[in-house]
């Protein structure tokens, strides 16, 4: 069933997540620090053969926040020496990098693909190889409340900045053109492209997928199921938090990334969508500064657009690549 406002409404809709004064000083001093941790942001590459014939393999380690190592697979057209349009992806909630052998599409279209993996994360439903090595405290099982008291010790602090810092070392590649580079993902990896697109200049194209992490405010108070619940569920228990924590997740929320970022987008939203409502998802398009599309898909849940969103996805950054 439809979950959320009538398409009507969801066209018309403005998130009530305030900027905070200092949001854009805050990130410039987060991403400044951990640059400054490993300033030439070098990938350590290693091949690796999996029996293969039409695509290389590479296992990548690249400097996060604070200069912490972040795994990814680097995956690209056999025998191409580049300089290559790329696609940097992130993964949804729970799930890691996977095997080397998974996510072949966009290598299979001609592109360097480089697949973040998700500290923290990865043993859900897709295996990780990153560790978090940040600061946690009491939280709900999960890592939406993790250090969740502080702008400063939140988990997606340091997940953000490992997403900005894979496009810093991706633009590093021989194989890869920095100035065709587009960022993708669904659920939470929708979340994170959010946030790339609010802190990374001269991106080609931005695909967020039903995107998880959007206008917390709205989304704290419609959603009855993980993982925003997680937070709902913390603060039944630490009744005297709420206001820091709704403090430190306009920090995090992807409205206030929409309104800062320049890029071309291409969302996707799905109306009977439980994990991440249409509102959420229109609260952060609405307020998408550059040029931007929606694809809505009435009568799907999460799952959003599948395999179709694929293929779209092909031909956008073919046609975008080619420009």
């Amino acid at each position: 069933m439809f979950v959320d406002l009538p398409e009507t409404e969801l066209r018309t809709y403005r998130s009530a997540q305030l900027d905070p004064a200092d949001f854009d000083g805050f990130w410039a001093s987060t991403l400044a620090e951990s640059r400054a941790a490993a300033p030439d942001a070098v990938a350590v590459l290693e091949p690796v053969e999996v029996g293969l014939r039409t695509i290389d393999l590479v296992d990548v380690t690249f400097p996060g926040f604070a200069g912490q190592p972040i795994k990814a697979w680097l995956k690209v057209p056999r025998g191409a020496s580049g300089p290559l349009p790329t696609v940097v992806q992130y993964q949804g909630y729970g799930g890691g990098r996977g095997l080397p052998t998974e996510n072949l599409l966009y290598a299979s279209a001609g592109f360097a693909h480089l697949f973040v993996d998700t500290r923290g994360q990865g043993s859900g439903w897709s295996l990780g190889a990153t560790a978090d090595e940040g600061v946690t405290g009491p939280q709900i099982p999960g890592v939406m409340t993790r250090g969740i008291d502080s702008r400063d010790t939140y988990y997606y602090r340091r997940l953000f900045t490992d997403a900005v810092r894979a496009v810093d070392a991706a633009r590093g590649l021989d194989v890869v053109d920095s100035s065709r580079i587009a960022v993708t993902g669904g659920s939470q990896g929708g979340g994170i492209t959010l946030a790339v697109a609010g802190l990374v200049d001269g991106l080609s194209a931005v695909l967020p997928q039903v995107p998880f992490l959007c206008d917390f405010p709205r989304a704290l108070t419609i959603h009855d199921s993980d993982p925003y619940h997680e937070v709902v569920r913390f603060l039944a228990q630490h009744r005297t938090k709420t206001e820091r924590v709704l403090e430190t997740l306009a920090y995090f929320d992807g409205v206030n990334f929409a309104r800062r970022a320049s890029a071309p987008a291409w969302f996707t939203v799905a109306l009977m969508d439980e994990t991440c409502k249409p509102s959420t998802v229109f609260g952060a398009f609405n307020a998408y500064a550059g040029e931007k599309r929606i694809e809505v898909f009435p009568f799907n849940g999460h799952e959003g657009g599948g395999a179709q969103t694929d293929g779209d996805n092909v031909r956008i950054l073919h046609e975008v690549f080619s420009r």
